[in-house]
């Protein structure tokens, strides 16, 4: 069975009522990126930051995935299909994917602030004085702006043997995710799906692009794939 290893970013969960966070004039909610997602700006104000992740877990747990997400799912039928997310939702998983590796951590586990292998579920509101067993902050499970991401080597050793690799919602200019493209060997056909695509045609060699959502495009992604 082929392997087909899909990178989605926030464009895959636009559907299911996720914001994309980021707004035209780069704010977050109304705050600079680094205030809300970096060591920082927990640390010069945490109270902001766990507010900010309160609000977005909130907002995750009233939402479901969309139908880009179940026909993700659906190719697992003919493939062996892994999923290499930017995003911090657990939608993938709730629609049955299989394989799904997040980059970016998940917003519905935490994490000490001092042993970033104590990791945990957590699906309430995390405050400040929450601490963990060993009397550490409790924090998001997020990887921040100017912290390492932990699952980047697994991710590049998928997405070298990927025999077809497809891209759903992301820009693909955030760094390392951006870089796992250049890991797929010579010739790997490529799908780009985006209502609005930041490549063209010639940005690699067998690249196809279907300039639509997440839910349109997964359609025709299978139409394209299974004859």
């Amino acid at each position: 069975m082929k392997k087909l290893v899909v990178l989605t970013g926030a464009g895959m969960s636009a559907e299911s009522g996720i914001k994309t966070f980021r707004d035209a004039d780069g704010l977050w909610e109304g705050h600079d990126i680094y205030e809300v997602a970096s060591p920082e700006g927990f640390a010069a104000n945490p109270t902001l930051v766990l507010d900010f992740y309160n609000q977005r877990r909130q907002q995750l747990l009233t939402v479901t995935p969309n139908l880009g997400h179940k026909n993700l799912v659906s190719l697992e039928e003919n493939f062996e299909v892994h999923i290499v997310t930017q995003n911090v939702d657990d939608l993938h998983e709730r629609a049955g994917s299989c394989n799904v590796i997040h980059l970016h951590g998940e917003l519905l586990k935490a994490r000490s602030s001092e042993d970033i292998n104590d990791i945990f579920e957590w699906k309430k509101d995390i405050f400040l004085g929450d601490l963990t067993k060993d009397g550490a902050q409790i924090r998001p499970h997020i990887v921040w702006f100017g912290e390492d991401v932990p699952m980047i080597e697994t991710a590049i050793e998928i997405v070298e043997k990927a025999d077809v690799l497809v891209i759903i919602g992301t820009s693909m200019q955030v760094y390392p995710a951006a870089g796992l493209v250049n890991y797929i060997q010579p010739n790997t056909p490529i799908y780009f799906i985006d209502p609005k695509p930041s490549v063209n045609k010639n940005a690699f060699n067998n690249l196809t692009i279907i300039e639509d959502t997440a839910s349109n495009g997964t359609k025709k992604l299978i139409d394209l794939l299974i004859d």
